[in-house]
């Protein structure tokens, strides 16, 4: 559940050993999906439907959606020459729902947590 170098979502195993948990997150850290995943949870899309409605390229669509549907997030159902996305785990909505609380109780200071690699960015006083 992780995105390898060709940009597909794989299985925790051949993600260089993260561990599932680990792997998942990964696989949410992505602006993109997340939106898609945030669509999603209002009911079902084509990908013309998120397109239009976040502005992006359909190959950028179709990519995440289907790093979303290897992971096992997002499904769909085909209805003559159209496909409809929906979230296939409710539960992924109440993990992003704690999310949010949480960052509301630290007050987004897990936001300004530094990246390995990148110089420490100063706390706000």
């Amino acid at each position: 559940m992780a995105i390898n170098d060709a940009g597909r979502c794989v299985s925790a195993d051949i993600a260089a050993g993260l561990p599932p948990a680990a792997a998942l997150f990964h696989s949410l850290a992505d602006e993109t999906r997340l939106r898609i995943v945030a669509r999603l949870a209002r009911g079902e899309a084509r990908v013309v439907d998120l397109t239009g409605e976040l502005g992006l390229a359909q190959s950028t669509v179709s990519k995440h959606l289907a790093c979303l549907r290897d992971c096992g997030l997002v499904d769909y159902r085909a209805e003559g020459r159209q496909s409809f996305y929906s979230l296939t785990r409710p539960e992924l909505m109440d993990l992003l729902a704690s999310a949010e609380q949480l960052l509301s109780a630290t007050g987004h200071a897990v936001a300004l947590c530094p990246m390995p690699g990148l110089a420490a960015q100063p706390r706000p006083s």
